[in-house]
């Protein structure tokens, strides 16, 4: 037997995201184009951030948008 759900998730996040403040939601895009590009970043330089590897001739900036 499964139990029912006490709140509609879809309806929850909905009223949520319609009382959040702007700068709320400025900060998850942020966070979320960061780690848009972080991912691109790891796959162009073949490595995640912070691995070392003396065979690898390019290397990602240390600085991250914000």
């Amino acid at each position: 037997m499964t139990a029912t759900p006490i709140i509609d998730p879809e309806q929850f996040l909905h009223e949520q995201l319609a009382q959040a403040s702007p700068d709320l939601m400025r900060e998850l895009l942020g966070t979320f184009v960061n780690a848009l590009l972080s991912a691109q970043a790891d796959n162009v330089c073949g490595a995640e951030y912070g691995s070392r590897d003396p065979e690898r001739t390019n290397r990602r900036p240390s600085r991250r948008c914000r």
